[in-house]
């Protein structure tokens, strides 16, 4: 018998719980999202707002990564889905607002300043509402126009302006300087406010990137890049205003027809892309 306890029986072993740790993958991809919006403000500030659209627009594409990459190697977490709207609240909410802002909006005195706030504010709202509502909207849709897309109008026009040559204060287009601000203006309102509507956007998350596909379907994705790099900012503002404008098509075609306007899925399934807050 062992001395030390009675009956001889061994004491119980304290089982240490082991801490539960970050994944550094999915991370990685959604921390360099965020610098990309930091990086495009630091360069609007300095007056470079070719690379500003050009940051938020590779913030964009990490955003759409990281989502994806969490979901292939099993490493989605509820730190890093919060990580992920804290994110995108940065990089497609406050980020082009305040670029909007120092490009242009700021001449409109307060018009200028309530326009870049009501953006920013629609952003956050509609991140928050996309988080309370993942379970329940049908995953085909985004309810309201994704915040990346929104900032892809706002971020896209200047880049175009600034590719024409149109530099803050002075224009050589017919429009002039003054017209411009009211123009951006429009978009700065209608990308915020068309965030937190109820008009279906179509999500692309029936796309099924593991799902073999017809050898035209690469030469198509083949022809768009090239198409692509023809202008990059007039090919990707004009897809994006389009994109911007196709919820509405959707909302009266499914209004004409008598479907059922509303995104809120009856549907049990829950949607794929809970790490894309858009």
């Amino acid at each position: 018998m062992d001395e030390g306890t009675p009956g001889g029986q061994n004491p119980p072993l304290l089982v240490r719980k082991r801490r539960k740790g970050i994944y550094i993958l999915p991370n990685l991809f959604t921390l360099a999202a965020l610098f990309g919006g930091f990086y495009a403000v630091v360069m609007a500030m300095n007056g470079r707002f070719d690379l500003a659209a050009i940051g938020v627009f590779c913030a964009m594409v990490l955003d759409s990564l990281d989502g994806r990459i969490a979901r292939m190697t099993n490493t989605q977490s509820a730190f890093g889905e919060q990580m992920d709207s804290l994110s995108d609240m940065v990089s497609f909410g406050a980020a082009p607002a305040l670029i909007a802002y120092i490009w242009a909006l700021k001449d409109l005195g307060r018009w200028g300043w309530i326009a870049a706030f009501v953006y920013c504010a629609c952003a956050a709202l509609r991140l928050a509402r996309f988080n309370v509502n993942t379970a329940v909207v049908d995953k085909r849709y985004f309810q309201g126009l994704p915040s990346p897309a929104a900032a892809a109008l706002v971020m896209g026009f200047i880049w175009l302006m600034t590719e024409l040559g149109v530099q803050r204060g002075h224009s050589g287009l017919w429009l002039g300087w003054y017209g411009i601000t009211w123009v951006m203006f429009a978009f700065t309102l209608y990308s915020g406010l068309t965030m937190v509507t109820n008009v279906p956007f179509y999500s692309f998350k029936d796309v099924r990137m593991k799902k073999s596909v017809p050898f035209a379907v690469i030469v198509l994705i083949a022809l768009g890049i090239a198409i692509i790099n023809i202008h990059p900012p007039i090919v990707l503002f004009a897809v994006f205003v389009f994109y911007g404008l196709s919820g509405y098509l959707i909302y009266v075609w499914r209004k004409a027809k008598g479907l059922q306007t509303s995104v809120i899925s009856t549907s049990t399934d829950e949607p794929e892309e809970r790490g894309l807050h858009q």
